[in-house]
Formats: structure tokens, sequence, C-alpha cells
């Protein structure tokens, strides 16, 4: 009876379902532990403020990934313009009046509940979703420049350049992500190469017009200059690391937990090593990688360009985004500030990675049961599969 019910109400990879459920589990089980000390003083002993809480956010992310996987995934094409055109003024208005944490305004807080967001989260969802509709309604015509690559210049220069005024690291895998999903499109290497160069004019006019230049200066500096002290978030976590040993010192017993500044988010990969060791440090990274590889199949199986493209660019940029924040935290980079998805505690960041999930859900799901709609794209039908060669 159960096996019926999940069948009938949870379409699309049945894999990236269940690595989604483990990734849910790891999450509660890891902030709980990471968070007993930040909640120990800040809620007067209610050690499980943040369990309650973060577990009710995942609940919710879970929601919306069911909600997202049960639309046509070619809807989300009618509607990505309307939400980028909604992206650009929250991103400016974030940018001069939104909540500053950490010298950098990136947050909207939303009247009545009270809680925060990042617009930045939606313009990255919007921006991939438009992206990969534009490229995929224009294969036939991917190396003109004036009807491909202006377009997709236009829009990737707009919402990188707003988002890296306050937040530098979100801008570049943002772009980074997008060069990719011109690659997978068939985009002419010498129009990237276009494309990259104006996104370094107008990344470097970004950086020192908005609020990150000399901390991005300095993080580099840190990384580049073995003369210079380690910074001490990552000199710890470097300690959590090293004192975790192959199986760990096992759940709930993390000491690095107490001195860093933020473990539950930006560094929580030291704590899972630290309390799982190697082992635990191993699987989570195994299971980001079959998470890419459940994405790059449903690319692979995709009967549209539009739904190929659209998933490996959601995909690309959930697990490039957990590569760089792994990385960071054994120094394999400098420190970016980029929180772990799907592990990390977030607040609404936990809705949009759920809805990216949702969309690529979609795409598996739709591939084996929607046939072409007959408003769709001729050239966009006449696609057999993405090309991601």
């Amino acid at each position: 009876m159960v096996t019926n019910w999940l069948r009938k109400n949870l379409k699309g990879d049945p894999v990236l379902w269940g690595i989604v459920v483990l990734f849910s589990l790891i999450s509660i089980a890891v902030v709980y532990s990471a968070t007993g000390t930040l909640a120990y003083k800040s809620r007067g002993g209610n050690t499980e403020y943040f369990l309650f809480k973060h577990s009710s956010l995942i609940v919710l992310g879970l929601l919306f990934m069911w909600l997202a996987h049960r639309i046509d995934y070619r809807h989300y094409s009618r509607i990505s313009l309307y939400a980028l055109l909604a992206s650009v003024p929250l991103l400016i208005f974030t940018f001069v009046m939104g909540s500053t944490l950490n010298e950098a305004s990136r947050w909207l807080t939303i009247p009545v509940i009270n809680q925060t967001f990042q617009p930045s989260d939606l313009a990255k969802l919007a921006l991939i979703t438009h992206l990969a509709s534009m490229l995929s309604r224009r294969q036939q015509h991917v190396g003109d420049f004036k009807t491909t690559l202006l377009p997709v210049m236009l829009w990737v220069g707009v919402i990188c350049g707003l988002i890296i005024l306050s937040n530098a690291s979100t801008a570049l895998l943002l772009f980074a992500t997008c060069l990719l999903l011109m690659f997978i499109g068939r985009v002419p290497l010498k129009q990237m190469a276009v494309m990259v160069a104006i996104g370094v004019v107008v990344g470097g006019v970004g950086l020192a017009s908005g609020q990150r230049w000399k901390t991005v200066q300095s993080r580099v500096e840190s990384f580049t200059d073995k003369s210079k002290p380690v910074p001490f978030q990552l000199e710890h976590a470097y300690i959590a690391e090293a004192t975790g040993g192959l199986f760990g010192k096992g759940p709930g017993k993390s000491t690095e937990r107490n001195i860093m500044p933020h473990p539950y988010s930006d560094f929580i990969y030291a704590i899972i090593i630290e309390e799982y060791g190697l082992f635990g440090g191993v699987v989570v990274l195994f299971l980001y990688l079959a998470f890419l590889y459940r994405g790059l199949k449903t690319v692979m199986n995709s009967y549209g360009a539009f739904g190929g493209l659209l998933s490996a660019g959601l995909t690309f940029s959930l697990v490039l985004q957990a590569m760089v924040n792994m990385g960071v935290a054994v120094g394999l980079g400098p420190i970016t500030g980029l929180p772990l998805p799907l592990l990390s505690m977030g607040g609404t960041s936990l809705i949009f990675t759920g809805i990216s999930i949702g969309i690529i859900l979609a795409v598996s799901r739709g591939e084996r049961e929607i046939r072409p709609m007959s408003d769709q794209p001729a050239d966009t039908a006449r696609i057999p599969k993405v090309a991601i060669s």
C-alpha cells in the first residue's frame, strides 16, 4: 500500500528522491550537533530550538520540491522571464536598503512573518531557467551573435553584475554555471570567449563599486600568501578535520563547534569530518557525485533541448556550489562564504534548493509521461536530445 502511494505521488527519478532524503536526514543530525552551543547561549539553554526550526524548513523545502515536481517543466520556460524581471528591482533594493550582515546587504526581510531571504536565490534560479529557455529556442541560430549571444549576454551581465555588488562568490559561481550551460547548448567557443571577456569587465566594475572588494582581496591574499596566518575559522576547520580520524569522534561530540563562529553553515563539512571521520566525508562527497550522475542522466534522457539544458543548469549549480564549499573546508581554495547545499542550516535558501531539485525531478518525470505541447516552439521539439559534448 505504501509502495503504491509512493509511486502515485512521488514521480520522477526514484534514486534522486532517495539521495535528497538521505541528505535531509544527515543535515538534521549535523545541524543539531553544530548548533548546540549557539542554541544554549542565545536561546536560554533550549538546545532543541534550531533542531525544530531547521527540521521545519527542511520539511517545507521538501514540500516545495514535491509541488515543483508535479508541474509540467515546460511551464517554467514561460514564467522565467517574469521571475527575472522581478529579480532586478529586488536585487537593487536589497543592495541599497537590504538587511546587512558581515558588511554585505544580501537579505530582505519579509513583513508579517519576519523571515529574511536572499533575492539572489530567486535571481539564480530564474536566470538558469531563462537561459535554458533562450538557448533551446535558438538551437537553429545558436551561432548568431545578435540572435543568441546578445540577449544571453544582457541577462547574464545584468543579474551577475547586480549580485556581485554584495555577493561575489555567488555571482562568480552563477557565471561559471551559465558558461557551462552555453557550452552544453552548443554556443561557439568564440562567442563564449567574448562572454568571458565581458564578464571580467562587468565583474571588475561590480567588485570595485560594490561592498565586497576588500573582503575578496583579503581572502585571496590569505590563500595565496602562505606567510600570512591562516584565518581563524579555517584554522579550526583544519583542526576539526585532523582530529576526526577515519571514523570520527561520534555524533554530537565535536569540540570545534564550540569555537568556530559559523560551524552550521559555511564550514559544516569540517564538522561532518570531525564527527564522522574521513568515512563520513567520503560518503557526503559520493552523494553529491551520485546527485550529479542522476541529474546528467536526466539530461541524456531528455526529449527536447529545454528539459536537458534546464536539468543540466540546475544540477551543475548545486553540485558546483557543494564542491567549492568542500574544497574551501579542506584548504583547496580561498574562503567564499557559500553554504553547503542540502546540508547547511539555512532559511528560504532551503526552499529555493527544494524548488530547483523539484524542477529536475519534473524534467525526469515529464520525459517519461509528457509528450510535446502543441504550442511548443518547433525548433525546440525537433531536438531529440541536448548536446553534451
